[in-house]
């Protein structure tokens, strides 16, 4: 069939093009064609005959910023020109590829933005950390203290982060300075992780060493050692309540997973466990707080993904997938999460109480 909007003289210029995509579902629809009932049949269709009329090929790739990514754009923008669809487009066009910032020689294992979004802070196994200056699409200032790879960065304000290492260390840095502005050692294995509260005063870390500690950049040795898992700690997550969050009135907490199949719950000020969550068989990869506070999101490689209320300290909902769970994450209303399974898949639950 042929499209109304398709003109001889635009598929003269696309004769023999190689067209490149990111997505390997719209190759496959083009390729293949689209299923029955499939919403936007008519969209793929009329991509094939143009694509056939133009003898052009379509191939799967990751990499970004292909001088093809135009092409692409202009033949769908002639298919279907409804506002609707214009307005589809217009916001697919605006997340092509910004930049590809290139400095590291190994691995990047985290990346932060800063609070203001104007800075991105990255983390290697190449054992340096790099400020990226976004705007300007380079780096500005590479820091390199630590004598093993970063495992973790987090910002503590716009200019100042703290990174964390297989050396054992942690490092305060800030932007413009060429030394650490503090160091934390205490730590006898890997720290895994780094958060600041929500303030930025304390900042909350976790090891292989078992333990998980909070410092001040007030004085050199930890404020609190928190000893009371029996494996090694994975990640750490405060709380969105107390002074600095929407919650001002709540008490701050810290949760703490571990690969000893619980999730702890913190109490910051007195140092102390409040409440050791037990319900998973496996390490626990990940865990999140709800924006309100009152409920806490576990993930496990046991394959299932536990909703706590806090207030009860008990489970309220129970997901279980088909594989490990690596990450879980609420949305900003709090009333859906995600979770990335092993298996490949990610789910995304609905969330009502």
């Amino acid at each position: 069939m042929s499209s109304p909007y398709c003109h001889s003289s635009v598929v003269e210029d696309l004769k023999q093009v190689e067209v490149e995509a990111d997505s390997e579902v719209a190759v496959k629809l083009i390729k293949e064609g689209p299923p029955p009932h499939f919403p936007h049949k008519t969209l793929v269709e009329d991509c094939r005959e143009l694509m056939r009329r133009g003898e052009c090929t379509i191939q799967h790739t990751l990499r970004g910023g292909n001088k093809m990514a135009d092409v692409l754009l202009r033949m769908v923008t002639l298919l279907l020109p409804p506002p609707q669809v214009a307005n589809m487009l217009a916001t697919d066009a605006a997340c092509e590829l910004k930049s590809i910032l290139n400095k590291h020689k190994g691995p990047i294992f985290s990346l932060k933005w800063s609070k203001k979004g104007d800075y991105v802070l990255t983390g290697s196994v190449d054992k340096t950390a790099i400020v990226w200056d976004v705007k300007a699409e380079e780096w500005k200032q590479q820091f390199e203290f630590h004598s093993g790879p970063i495992l973790d960065v987090d910002w503590r304000n716009n200019v100042s982060f703290a990174t964390s290492s297989s050396d054992n260390m942690i490092y305060v840095c800030k932007v413009g300075e060429t030394h650490p502005i503090k160091f934390f050692s205490g730590h006898k294995g890997e720290v895994n992780c780094v958060k600041w509260d929500p303030t930025g005063s304390l900042l909350a870390s976790c090891s292989d060493d078992i333990t998980a500690k909070i410092w001040s950049m007030k004085q050199d040795k930890y404020v609190h050692d928190l000893r009371e898992h029996a494996k090694e700690i994975y990640t750490i997550r405060w709380s969105p309540t107390g002074p600095g969050t929407n919650n001002p009135n709540k008490q701050l907490l810290l949760v703490s997973a571990s690969f000893d199949a619980t999730v702890k719950l913190w109490d910051v000020e007195q140092g102390r466990l409040t409440c050791s969550l037990n319900g998973h068989r496996d390490p626990v990869y990940s865990v999140a707080f709800s924006p309100n506070g009152e409920y806490l999101v576990s993930g496990s490689l046991d394959k299932s993904m536990h909703i706590w209320s806090l207030k009860d300290r008990k489970i309220v909902k129970t997901y279980t997938g088909s594989g490990g769970i690596f990450e879980v994450c609420w949305n900003k209303e709090g009333n859906k999460i995600a979770a990335s399974f092993a298996d490949n898949t990610v789910c995304v639950l609905d969330f009502r109480m």
